[in-house]
């Protein structure tokens, strides 16, 4: 009797692990089918709690870690998505559309290298003219123009706003790549598509005037920044590149009250300082100018003009030992710039220096470069700045 008996015994623990073992699967089945439904209905935290339950039992789950990758992203915690999008790939490299949400959260946490790298391949996969190629190809202009790679974006640029001919930022992106470029038929075209979107826009004047000036249209660029401060007066820098314009035009009384216009809009200017104490001490105002250049350099000492004006009235004041400090720091900031080193050889011979004054001359001689900067060099060094206001407009669709 003891073989039945034992026998029983055996089918009993056989039995109790298989109804274990099938527990344990319907639970994990629970979790997972859990999940999805809290998902759907945005509860991102729990449904995030039940994948995770449910991988401890599946820990090769791509669904799983796909799934976490879109609960983060739906949140807006792009980095956070990323390493799950990537183990995802890692288990099935296969698996659809997890390639194009990992570009998508690169491009939103601003990895735009990587986002690149990620869309790449992927555009080949779709059909050119199926609405995921233009998103893709739309995505890596945007990311190639955020790095400041304009050459390699406007093809790009140029294909999302044939796409999408209603979105300004598309043009105005493509606008600003193909004058960093020196593409400037290409700007011109891209100014005349968004005057038909936006016939009053001084963003887009101002684009269009810095071309003029870099094709050497000096009286279309003015006529440009003219519109962009009608369109807009408070637009930053209109008002700036309208009078510097002006000012390398030598007509400083209206260039005086453009400059004064941007300290209106922006105090903190000190591109638009400096070039209104030059005004002034041009005028013979340098009593006015002192301020202005002590305030200017005390926001950006790295400006060479504002060294230059500022040697110029020590000069005239006898203080030759403070004018050749500031003369002496303009050339090392700008010794291209052939009228600082006149400045200084006329301030060596008033000295009695007659070996360096004759140096400086000759310098000054040897010299090519043209005393201005273009507006566009112009405006760019204020952009750094932080002064240049954010263009207006919305990324592609993304996750």
């Amino acid at each position: 009797m003891r073989l039945p008996v034992r026998l029983g015994i055996c089918l009993a623990l056989v039995s109790g692990v298989v109804s274990c073992w099938g527990q344990s699967q319907a639970t994990a089945i629970d979790h997972r089918q859990n999940a999805r439904l809290l998902q759907e209905s945005g509860r991102y935290v729990e449904a995030a709690d039940e994948w995770r339950v449910y991988l401890k039992a599946h820990p090769e789950s791509a669904e799983a870690y796909a799934d976490l990758g879109l609960i983060e992203a739906r949140q807006e915690h792009y980095k956070e998505a990323i390493p799950l999008y990537r183990k995802a790939l890692v288990i099935d490299p296969r698996m659809s559309g997890i390639r194009l949400n990992l570009g998508l959260a690169y491009f939103k946490s601003a990895a735009m290298k990587e986002a690149i790298e990620t869309f790449t391949p992927l555009l080949k996969t779709f059909p050119a003219d199926s609405p995921d190629h233009i998103r893709v190809s739309t995505l890596i202009g945007m990311a190639h123009f955020s790095l400041g790679e304009y050459a390699a974006a406007i093809p790009f640029l140029k294909s999302a706003a044939n796409a999408d001919p209603q979105n300004i930022l598309y043009r105005f992106s493509l606008a600003q790549s193909c004058l960093n470029t020196r593409q400037y038929q290409c700007v011109l075209d891209a100014y005349q598509e968004l005057l038909k979107l936006n016939g009053e826009s001084a963003a887009a004047d101002m684009l269009a005037g810095q071309a003029y000036d870099e094709m050497k249209n000096t009286n279309g660029a003015i006529e440009q920044f003219r519109a962009a401060v009608k369109a807009d007066p408070k637009w930053p820098n209109a008002h700036y590149g309208l009078g510097y314009l002006l000012w390398t035009q030598n007509q400083c009384d209206e260039a005086t009250k453009e400059f004064q216009a941007e300290l209106d809009n922006v105090p903190e200017n000190p591109q638009a300082m400096t070039y209104l104490a030059d005004c002034k001490v041009q005028l013979g105002q340098q009593g006015e100018a002192l301020p202005l250049i002590e305030k200017a350099l005390k926001i950006d000492p790295r400006i060479a003009r504002a060294h230059l004006n500022l040697g110029i009235i020590y000069q005239d004041q006898g203080r030759q030992q403070d004018a050749l400090r500031e003369l002496t720091t303009a050339v090392k900031l700008t010794p291209q710039d052939s009228n600082i080193h006149w400045r200084l050889a006329r301030l060596y011979q008033a000295m009695g220096r007659k070996d360096e004054a004759k140096l400086e001359f000759e310098k000054t001689s040897s010299l090519k470069k043209a005393e201005s900067d273009s507006i566009f060099t112009q405006l760019k060094a204020a952009q750094e700045k932080g002064k240049a206001e954010e263009t207006p407009g919305a990324s592609p669709q993304t996750q």
